[in-house]
């Protein structure tokens, strides 16, 4: 079963039809938003413009409603420990995609059998912050696609291509 992954993801936590219209279609977008209720109608107006700008969209910690939307995939965060997706039958090319921040979380996202798994954080130095050689070390650990995230800037995107990484992700390198 051949899933075509993206190198590029770009979180977002609402329609903003400016920032989306700068993105090109190797940049797939996460529609990611912890902090209200998930409002449909949002998610089928950027859906809507993903499709017409051929953006791959992926809805964060909702596999159910991410099916139900026909949407391209999920995004199942670190916190989210649950197995109950793979009751679900899914289409042949819906990725499911995962974060982790150790090695204990990682093996959860292979059992999970996440397409690809996001590891963070390689530069932004924050509480899951890793650095260069833990992250180097981490994704060695996994025959899974790594993708980096965490304080990427285009500084720092250099170093990222010099890596044997499947791509990277974040919010402020697509502002």
């Amino acid at each position: 079963m051949h899933k075509n992954l993206p190198k590029q993801y770009y979180f977002i936590e609402k329609f903003d039809k400016k920032i989306l219209e700068n993105q090109t279609t190797k940049t797939a977008i996460i529609y990611r938003n912890y902090s209200k209720k998930i409002n449909i109608t949002e998610i089928l107006k950027i859906k809507k413009f993903c499709n017409k700008k051929k953006l791959k969209l992926f809805l964060s910690n909702n596999f159910k409603l991410a099916l139900k939307l026909n949407l391209n995939g999920v995004y199942l965060p670190s916190f989210n420990k649950s197995f109950n997706h793979l009751n679900f039958n899914i289409k042949k090319n819906f990725i499911v995609l995962g974060s982790a921040h150790n090695l204990k979380e990682i093996r959860i996202k292979e059992s999970q059998k996440v397409d690809a798994i996001f590891l963070s954080s390689i530069f932004k130095k924050n509480s899951n912050y890793l650095g260069l050689l833990k992250f180097l070390i981490l994704s060695s650990l996994s025959k899974k696609k790594i993708i980096a995230l965490g304080g990427i800037s285009k500084k720092n995107k250099k170093i990222l291509n010099k890596l044997n990484l499947w791509g990277f992700a974040g919010i402020s390198y697509f502002k």
